[in-house]
């Protein structure tokens, strides 16, 4: 749920970066922050605990455009990508805006892929959340792996939503920003609706 602040003059939308653990969610956001503006970006925020971590950071896009005079702030998160911090991801989930699943294309990581998706939408409904009625993008990341696993088999396996799909190596950057644009547009499309 966005938040307003009539002040500033800013809508507040919260994006948050889910998939397994290691599959690039905090390449993503790095990557992000370090090719953003200073001028466009809030200091980035690292919650870490004893084996977890959550990244997050806030910006303002200047290419966006504004909603009825009110400029778009995005609030980017990632969760811990590891099941065992399941009350750590529902917590990052509240409030959400849109969604971006980060699924590894290494071959030995679609089984984590699946139990990942599993989890976020578990999680999502259990806070009143349809997966299918959020803004959500699928990056296919690491696709500059030896021995990817094939789109088709990506889309088949995990994209039973109808979701844009965007092929990502996000360690160079390629499909980072193309990933952004695409949630960044599903939820001020959500916004104004």
């Amino acid at each position: 749920m966005s938040f307003i602040n009539y002040a500033a003059k800013e809508i507040n939308c919260k994006i948050v970066y889910y998939g397994p653990g290691l599959g690039g969610k905090t390449t993503n956001l790095q990557y992000i922050y370090n090719t953003t503006q200073e001028a466009q970006k809030g200091k980035m925020i690292s919650l870490t605990g004893d084996t977890e971590r959550t990244l997050f950071f806030d910006f303002l896009p200047l290419n966006i455009g504004e909603i009825r005079g009110f400029k778009t702030r995005f609030h980017l998160y990632t969760v811990p990508g590891q099941h065992f911090y399941d009350a750590s991801r529902r917590l990052v989930l509240k409030g959400v805006d849109g969604i971006v699943f980060v699924a590894d294309s290494q071959l030995e990581k679609m089984e984590d892929n699946l139990n990942s998706l599993k989890s976020l939408d578990l999680n999502l409904k259990e806070q009143g959340y349809d997966l299918h009625h959020i803004p959500f993008v699928f990056q296919f990341n690491k696709r500059d792996t030896d021995n990817p696993i094939p789109i088709k088999v990506l889309h088949e396996q995990l994209n039973s939503f109808g979701a844009e799909e965007i092929e990502a190596t996000a360690v160079t950057g390629i499909g980072v920003f193309d990933t952004l644009k695409a949630i960044s547009k599903q939820v001020l499309r959500s916004i104004r609706s």
